[in-house]
């Protein structure tokens, strides 16, 4: 089992990237191949998803994107190509927390997605998984306090962000629902 491959990446094409590491040149399907960037040294999460009939890594930008997805491919009737497809948008927090408040309509706008898979997801998967990730937004906390928003304010701003970025884009974006 791997938990992730560091190394360089050496091609992106639509739907993998090849990451050089070791004088081995791993493919790693991707949900979004062009967040990579040619000759860039990468931390990617993977998972191994080994069948009868396939053997693929799956590669992920953090282990929250890889555990989501590893979550979706536990509902039945959901399969990696669907997962990724969800997990296209890279934006983890708000297909945890549409999850979380069960939201069909959010979830059918993803290809592959209709009514009876959307409501299969909430039922498997609410409550199951965490919408937000905590432990990297204790400095976003605090500096959306000193600018004078209360918990309420902050955790409403947090659930609807991407958290699986720099602190600094976490605070812009979270400013950016809180304005509105």
């Amino acid at each position: 089992m791997y938990a992730y491959i560091k190394g360089i990446i050496k091609e992106v094409e639509p739907t993998y990237v090849t990451l050089e590491n070791g004088g081995i040149g791993y493919l790693i399907i991707t949900p979004n191949s062009y967040r990579y960037h040619l000759e860039d040294e990468v931390i990617i999460y993977i998972h191994h998803y080994l069948r009868e009939d396939m053997d693929n890594l799956y590669g992920f930008k953090s282990k929250k994107e890889r555990n989501l997805f590893i979550d979706l491919i536990s509902v039945s009737g959901i399969g990696p190509k669907s997962a990724l497809a969800i997990l296209s948008t890279g934006e983890t927090n708000k297909i945890t927390y549409a999850i979380d408040i069960g939201d069909v309509k959010y979830l059918t706008q993803f290809p592959g997605i209709g009514p009876k898979s959307a409501q299969q997801i909430i039922l498997d998967l609410k409550g199951k998984i965490k919408p937000i990730d905590f432990e990297s937004s204790d400095e976003v906390r605090e500096a959306l306090r000193s600018l004078g928003y209360n918990n309420t304010e902050i955790n409403r701003a947090l659930k609807k962000v991407d958290n699986d970025q720099p602190i600094e884009e976490i605070i812009k974006q979270a400013l950016g629902v809180l304005i509105k």
